[in-house]
């Protein structure tokens, strides 16, 4: 196994097989992927899944989102479900069944408020660190958000690293991860980088979708694309002053939840038609300085043929799923948090002005070792 001590920083070029491991706000299970790198270049993608949560961890999880803002760090009963979340990881672990050095691990998100200086991501590391025997890089947020900056996104040096991979495009190019929130990165001719959250991605409309069918997301965006969209409705959610706000900013889940009362005088399919216009016109609102030549796409929201249909009526340049060049849509966020876990290994930083609004290039994250004891 490579060394696991911050002290003993790895040169460029010389790589570390990594699993990321991530649990998006959309709540649905736990994304684990393997890849090899440095932290700056990708040598090797390799197996990836997603481990569906149980139903009664996916509710006891939306119990304490919808608690987070009250919660005490020590209630008894968030101890037992992140006890039970890190486990659901370990088992994810144990299911890619690859060889790795290293475990990146993002946690479960359930309050982001970096205006209070809180961006909060439950899991127990070295609870993690001791089921898989390997070192883990955990706790990505906190060090961004006490410098000052929003926490969030953190997937902009690795996409700015996919990008600088691929062959020509229209620069700038956006790529943007539709999950619970959805967020952009635009990167430039020059490899430079500008990312926020634009708004709302999933979540409205899978919460709308659990209420009217059952089922906890809008499959195959058939109820979306079923309504028509409210227009007056839409307008006045697009009306919010945050849509103002220039990059980078940032979002928590529960941050519109007022829009599920807007709509909710609206049929079923009018309602998710119109939540999915409001995530496209979210992206469309967001301040940038240069047009994007081409939108990625990335995140449980590309699968949305409604939504996809508003994005491209909303942009009017081309806007594509990340499989049209050959990235792995489904693996993109645990494959970034791999690709972080190396970087926290060299001591490189994982915010910078431009995607956090962090002072300067920021390090973060910590390491746990295989014992559960910190490095």
């Amino acid at each position: 196994m490579i060394g696991v001590r911050r002290s003993m920083k790895l040169g460029g070029g010389e790589m570390l097989r990594v699993i990321g491991l991530m649990s998006g706000t959309s709540l649905d299970g736990v994304d684990a992927a393997w890849l090899r790198t440095d932290g700056e270049q990708i040598a090797e993608f390799g197996p990836r899944l997603t481990l569906a949560y149980p139903p009664n961890l996916r509710r006891d999880l939306r119990t304490v989102l919808d608690r987070a803002p009250w919660l005490a760090a020590d209630d008894p009963g968030l101890a037992d479900v992140v006890e039970r979340l890190t486990e659901w990881h370990v088992s994810a672990v144990a299911a890619l069944a690859a060889p790795a050095d290293l475990v990146g691990f993002h946690g479960q998100t359930i309050l982001h408020r970096p205006a209070e200086g809180r961006s909060w991501q439950v899991g127990d590391a070295g609870l993690l660190a001791r089921r898989t025997r390997l070192p883990v890089a955990w706790d990505f947020r906190s060090a961004d958000v006490a410098a000052g900056g929003q926490g969030a996104p953190l997937a902009p040096v690795f996409h700015q690293a996919l990008v600088g991979s691929l062959p020509a495009l229209v620069a700038p190019v956006a790529v943007l991860n539709i999950g619970g929130v959805a967020n952009l990165t635009l990167v430039a001719a020059d490899g430079g980088l500008l990312a926020c959250d634009t708004g709302p991605g999933n979540a409205l409309l899978d919460d709308w979708a659990l209420q009217h069918t059952g089922v906890a997301c809008d499959r195959d965006g058939a109820l979306a694309q079923a309504g028509r969209v409210d227009e007056a409705i839409l307008a006045g959610l697009l009306a919010d002053p945050w849509f103002a706000i220039p990059a980078p900013k940032s979002l928590d889940r529960q941050d519109f939840q007022h829009a599920l009362t807007d709509v909710a005088g609206l049929s079923p399919a009018d309602g998710a038609a119109t939540l999915a216009a409001f995530t496209a016109g979210a992206v469309a609102a967001t301040r940038l300085p240069a047009a994007p030549g081409r939108w990625l796409v990335t995140g449980g929201g590309r699968r949305n043929p409604a939504v996809m249909a508003a994005l491209r009526a909303a942009l009017k340049v081309p806007v594509e799923a990340v499989e049209a060049v050959g990235w792995d849509g489904d693996a993109l966020e645990a494959q970034c948090f791999g690709f972080l876990a190396a970087r926290v290994m060299r001591d490189l930083p994982l915010s910078f002005p431009g995607t956090t609004g962090v002072p300067s290039p920021c390090l973060g994250g910590r390491l746990m070792g295989p014992d559960g004891a910190m490095l």
